[in-house]
């Protein structure tokens, strides 16, 4: 059961890493790439920005306490100057930490000085890759748009593409369906000329019924192209003449009998 299960996994995570294998579009995941380049590049700039705030807000401190500082030592030697000592005692403590104030500050200043520098150099490194991702990113992307329009050419010229292979098929379909209907008309002509199929609808001769028509028209045509040719001859048919010639013999010897046999006057 377990090896069944775990054959059912792999066949599972194979066909998944195919399905996104094929839904996968490189130029999307550089964009993707890209723009995440640039989410880490404003947060890089942003963190530049808020070491610079800081070692400002040092310096504004800096700045105050050595101002009081300043006024604080003034002080004592006016204290010092009218006979306080006293005075000029404790303006002098004060100012002493005051001065340890400004010491730690400026560590800090130092610090802060720093890692801005670093975060500065760093932001320009990676403004420099960004950009030359940047173009990297276009023209592998112009390269895969023009691979993959040459590929859909070349499998449309040689018929191999998906659509092309649909309309092969349709073509292919088409074709043999005509030539077996055809093949079906010829068959069922032959048949009817054979006699083998019956014509239900009572038209159609038997074979001796068709050979006697046959014959038949044939005399008829002959007959008509005999008459054709004494047409054109100028003459009229031999018939014709004959019913003429005897028609023209009888004539005389008709009168002859009358002349043989005279007519008695009563």
């Amino acid at each position: 059961m377990s090896g069944v299960m775990k054959r059912m996994g792999m066949i599972f995570r194979a066909k998944a890493n195919k399905a996104l294998d094929r839904a996968e579009d490189p130029r999307e995941t550089l964009d993707y790439s890209y723009q995440k380049q640039l989410e880490l590049l404003q947060k890089v700039r942003r963190g530049v920005a808020d070491v610079a705030t800081s070692r400002k807000r040092l310096e504004l401190q800096l700045n105050q306490l050595q101002g009081q500082s300043a006024k604080l030592e003034d002080q004592g030697r006016k204290a010092l100057a009218l006979g306080r000592e006293d005075l000029a005692r404790e303006a002098l403590s004060r100012r002493a930490a005051l001065q340890q104030q400004v010491s730690d500050l400026e560590v800090q200043h130092q610090t802060l000085q720093g890692e801005e520098e670093k975060l500065t150099l760093a932001a320009q490194r990676l403004q420099a890759k960004v950009d030359a991702f940047r173009t990297k990113k276009e023209t592998i992307k112009a390269t895969y748009t023009a691979a993959q329009a040459q590929t859909r050419i070349a499998e449309s010229f040689s018929g191999i593409s998906e659509e092309m292979s649909d309309v092969g098929l349709a073509i292919q379909r088409a074709e043999d369906k005509t030539a077996q209907l055809q093949a079906r008309a010829g068959a069922i002509d032959e048949l009817l000329a054979s006699g083998a199929l019956d014509d239900q609808s009572g038209l159609a001769k038997d074979d001796i019924q068709a050979e006697l028509d046959r014959l038949s028209g044939g005399t008829d045509v002959e007959l008509e192209l005999q008459r054709m040719k004494a047409e054109l001859a100028g003459g009229p048919s031999a018939q014709q003449q004959a019913i003429e010639g005897g028609n023209g013999a009888a004539a005389p010897q008709h009168q002859n009998q009358q002349q043989s046999h005279p007519r008695f006057e009563k």
